[in-house]
């Protein structure tokens, strides 16, 4: 007879607790704690014992050529991302806040195998909604199987007898299964389901895709324990009011997670940008105060961002710091520096940073045309807009060297620009194979006396 157990799990880390509390005593989250029902259907005779049928293997023994290559979508950003492709038999958590375009990248990624074959599963909407979507995307047709079901068991017992090479389930938090009694999207459903689908996908070699949602906090709905048992998680952010889409690897077992993946939203779906210097630049010869140029690299490629500054004095008494696509600790760090080092008096006034484009970088590099940017919305002098920077900055003023420096130069080379401003510290490459004047600094006052001592370049 089948024994009935309540209890509470937590949904960020999963600890169970036989009662409800208020903080959870492994993670610290307050008021995580679900109340579930687990039904144990074990008779007492039951054995214990398991005979399995693996067996130890030496590195020789393995049989690798199975799960060798990896399967390319032919979506260079999205590959680029994964490390040149998905590998068979991995599983991918790709997440991302409602209508972002999760569902419409996985439909691209899953219509764009045409060598391949595919399964789809949706379990928040129907075959025709999936056929309008796919109208929209412009495709007519496609070798790609499209299931709506949302059983857990009936998903596994189709994708055995398809075999397909990719299997994406839309999404994870749709997906029950019988052996637990609580309600879909719950602790325990949704490890139970992601569970089940990593043994699938590990003994078939099937690669797999899940859509994650998210929760208020902003991250992954569900146990912390999820993203641990994935090889892959994938966030798909971005900014409402504008159109880009931004793809970034939070974990990868098989690539780095420096890789930066941008998507234009159009009409007719996502359009992968492979220049986004180009598009994220401004347009035309403004000159204006509160300016500057980056030179940033996210994983292996370059790209130019333009910095918005706007310094202007506290109106309410209390200076205010705000920064979106920047570090706020480290805006704060920066102008520390700009008072201590450079003698400017920014304490009593309002310091605001943008990243253009809806952008979040994360290169140190960019502090140089951070502070380029706030100097000259303090001062009202426009930075020249065929000057861009790139260096880190030091707590002690100094202007620290950067990683890759000469893709930096090429790239701002390339779009046109007629001098970079550079770390002193970076040594050891030709200057002279540029076409674009370099200029070398190793303070901060420096900076300041090159940009603003003097007019034009």
């Amino acid at each position: 007879m089948a024994r009935t157990k309540t209890i509470f799990t937590c949904s960020n880390c999963g600890a169970q607790s036989p009662k409800w509390l208020g903080r959870c005593p492994s993670c610290g989250g307050w008021n995580t704690f679900v109340e579930e029902v687990i039904v144990k259907k074990k008779s007492p005779g039951e054995s214990h014992s398991k005979e399995s049928s693996n067996h130890p293997l030496t590195l020789e023994q393995i049989n690798g050529e199975k799960f060798s290559g990896r399967i390319s979508f032919g979506i260079n950003e999205f590959d680029r991302v994964l490390g040149g492709g998905i590998v068979p038999g991995s599983i991918v958590l790709l997440g991302g806040e409602p209508g972002i375009g999760k569902s419409t990248l996985a439909l691209q990624v899953a219509l764009n195998l045409k060598e391949r074959q595919v399964l789809y599963v949706s379990g928040e909407e129907s075959l025709r909604q999936i056929k309008l979507r796919a109208d929209r995307l412009g495709v007519q047709k496609s070798n790609t199987l499209f299931l709506c079901e949302t059983s857990l068991e009936l998903i596994i017992n189709r994708a055995e007898s398809i075999k397909p090479d990719l299997l994406v389930v839309d999404s994870v938090q749709t997906v029950s299964t019988e052996l637990v009694e609580s309600s879909p999207g719950s602790v325990s459903q949704v490890r139970e389901c992601a569970s089940a689908l990593i043994d699938f996908a590990k003994n078939s070699g099937t690669a797999v895709i899940l859509i994650g949602h998210i929760n208020k906090e902003g991250t992954l709905a569900g146990p912390k324990v999820l993203e641990h048992m994935v090889d892959t998680v994938l966030q798909f952010e971005g900014d409402s009011n504008y159109m880009y889409r931004i793809l970034r690897a939070n974990k990868n077992r098989f690539g780095s997670t420096n890789e930066l993946g941008i998507f234009e939203m159009r009409s007719e779906g996502l359009k992968e940008i492979e220049n986004p210097s180009e598009q994220l630049l401004p347009s035309g010869n403004n000159v204006v105060s509160g300016t500057a140029v980056a030179s940033a690299i996210q994983g292996i490629r370059p790209f130019l961002i333009e910095i918005q500054a706007l310094v202007s004095t506290a109106a309410y008494g209390t200076p205010q710091r705000s920064s979106t696509g920047f570090d706020l600790r480290r805006l704060n760090m920066l102008l520390a520096v700009l008072e201590k080092r450079a003698g400017f008096r920014l304490l009593a006034k309002d310091v605001f940073i943008n990243i253009a484009g809806g952008l979040k970088i994360n290169d140190p590099a960019t502090d140089l045309a951070v502070i380029c940017a706030i100097l000259s919305s303090n001062i009202d002098i426009a930075t020249h807009h065929k000057t861009c920077f790139t260096g880190e900055v030091g707590l002690t003023g100094e202007i620290r060297a950067v990683s890759r420096i000469e893709q930096r130069i090429s790239e701002a080379s390339r779009l046109g620009f007629k001098k970079i401003i550079i770390p002193g510290l970076n040594k050891g490459f030709d200057i002279s194979k540029f076409n674009i004047k370099i200029d070398k600094v190793d303070r901060v006052e420096e900076v300041v006396k090159l940009i603003f001592g003097k007019s034009g370049i």
